[in-house]
């Protein structure tokens, strides 16, 4: 990949693309913008991003530190099945909770689909899909707003306590970011800081907490999370993620889930892409056919991750 298409003025050209888009009145998806030219987190190792390494982890890895990996074995130990009260049962449950917006609640409704079926699945595991529509980061930091409250009911609805609950998916944007970078990203860093002290408050058993950042946002024709923000997203995540590491932040034990953004058609290393029929209308929220590619990340992510294979598996 050509490096220097991650500098500050190719950020500028899709930010100026970023207003184009909260000014479009249409109602389809932008297909033509099918590329950025911005390199994904993980490929970018050894280069920058308007001065920021890349790599999901510090020193332009894609992996956690050997140290902070052990540390989480600690906590990977922890995660068992339980009963309604919160202690050990082998007739327990392990309740795997999404927190988020409305992409996420798209993207895990489908992945609740996937594993519910799956034969490895773990059958002491409850997926439970708390993540809602129109409730970004913003929002949910507060720790009295509706959205937790309706969290707890989805827990009930599904036959499990805010004590089983062990491990979570997060994924937040800030809905019509309109902040130079790094502005944006310190921004929704900060709100993820708080949302993870609220879940950590409100689930005394929660182990492990896997954050993902946006899926491709080129598409959009509206301004509710367009590129360059959805790119910039995944540096909010990669500078929370390092807060934990560093020991800024107390509490679960943080690591990142798939991660998610791809240069449109471009794609990334691996091979994946995202076409303009993985979107809807909006070139925002993902048709069907990019929540069952989301999906199938994070089923491929659960069922194969060392820090998850132990307990999501039979």
């Amino acid at each position: 990949m050509v490096k220097a298409l991650a500098t500050a003025g190719l950020a500028c050209v899709l930010c100026a693309a970023g207003l184009a888009a909260q000014a479009s009145s249409s109602t389809r998806a932008s297909c033509e913008r099918s590329s950025t030219g911005f390199i994904p987190l993980p490929d970018l190792k050894g280069s920058t991003y308007q001065g920021f390494g890349g790599g999901l982890y510090p020193a332009d890895s894609n992996g956690p530190p050997a140290s902070y990996r052990k540390e989480g074995t600690g906590y990977v130990a922890r995660v068992k099945p339980r009963g309604s009260g919160g202690s050990p049962s082998a007739a327990g449950k392990i309740v795997l909770l999404s927190i988020g917006m409305s992409n996420t609640t798209q993207e895990f409704s489908t992945f609740k689909e996937l594993a519910d079926t799956d034969p490895l699945k773990n059958p002491r595991v409850v997926v439970v899909d708390g993540a809602q529509g129109g409730q970004d980061a913003v929002k949910i930091k507060d720790p009295t707003a509706r959205f937790w409250g309706r969290v707890d009911e989805r827990l009930s609805a599904a036959g499990v306590t805010v004590k089983q609950v062990q491990v979570v998916w997060l994924k937040e944007a800030i809905a019509r970011e309109n902040r130079a970078f790094p502005a944006d990203a310190r921004g929704l860093q900060a709100d993820l800081r708080t949302i993870v002290e609220v879940l950590r408050r409100r689930y005394s058993n929660l182990s492990l907490v896997y954050v993902s950042s946006r899926t491709y946002g080129g598409y959009a024709t509206k301004p509710l999370n367009p590129e360059p923000y959805a790119y910039q997203s995944s540096f909010a995540v990669k500078w929370l993620i390092q807060d934990r590491i560093e020991g800024r932040l107390a509490g679960p034990w943080l690591a990142w889930g798939p991660y998610l953004w791809t240069d449109g058609t471009r794609g990334r290393d691996d091979g994946l892409v995202w076409t303009c029929d993985d979107v809807r209308s909006d070139g925002t929220h993902p048709s069907e056919n990019g929540q069952k590619k989301v999906a199938d990340l994070l089923l491929r992510f659960f069922k194969s991750d060392s820090t998850t294979k132990s307990w999501f598996r039979r």
